[in-house]
């Protein structure tokens, strides 16, 4: 049985019209821009793990870390690519090679965006603090109000209306 009517089309070009809404705010674009910026970066950060900090720990072994590893059984036999052909061993070189680039992408990604843009925010956040603050009355604003309540304490009709709405009050 068909539930279709006459009113699936407005339907189908209310979702498309949604979505396509959806893609355009801003929020989506700047994620698609992020995601492109970080996979160029990312190529960045690898090249520096191989051609910096690989020769580095090459000093002290080899300059491939993905050949570190450690065996759990007595015997481990391994072939001249590297590959454990006897034995239960951990490579643990590729996982220090992944968070070396890891740690180095969470450095400058901090260093270099976030730190900046939190201080941006903290000097706009303080210049919106410092024009948010009512301006303190003035000499003129202060005598002329002083001025309408003698006026009106000498009239006997009480305190006289402030010029905010409020009533000034009264010293006895």
């Amino acid at each position: 049985m068909s539930t279709q009517g006459a009113g699936s089309t407005s339907d189908s070009q209310g979702v498309i019209a949604g979505f396509k809404q959806f893609l355009m705010r801003g929020n989506v674009m700047e994620l698609a821009v992020a995601v492109v910026v970080g996979a160029a970066f990312t190529n960045i950060v690898n090249a520096v793990v191989k051609g910096v900090v690989n020769p580095i720990v090459g000093i002290f072994g080899s300059k491939n870390l993905d050949k570190y590893h450690s065996c759990f059984s007595d015997v481990c036999t391994t072939s001249p690519e590297g590959e454990v052909t006897k034995g239960i061993s951990i490579l643990w070189g590729p996982v220090l090679s992944a968070t070396l680039t890891f740690v180095m992408t969470a450095a400058v990604v901090y260093f270099a965006m976030i730190l900046p843009m939190n201080k941006l925010r903290e000097r706009q956040a303080a210049k919106g603090a410092v024009a948010e603050t009512p301006a303190e009355a003035t000499e003129i604003e202060l005598l002329t109000q002083i001025r309408d309540e003698l006026v009106a304490q000498r009239n006997g009709n009480g305190p006289a209306p402030s010029r905010d709405g409020g009533t000034l009050p009264t010293q006895r």
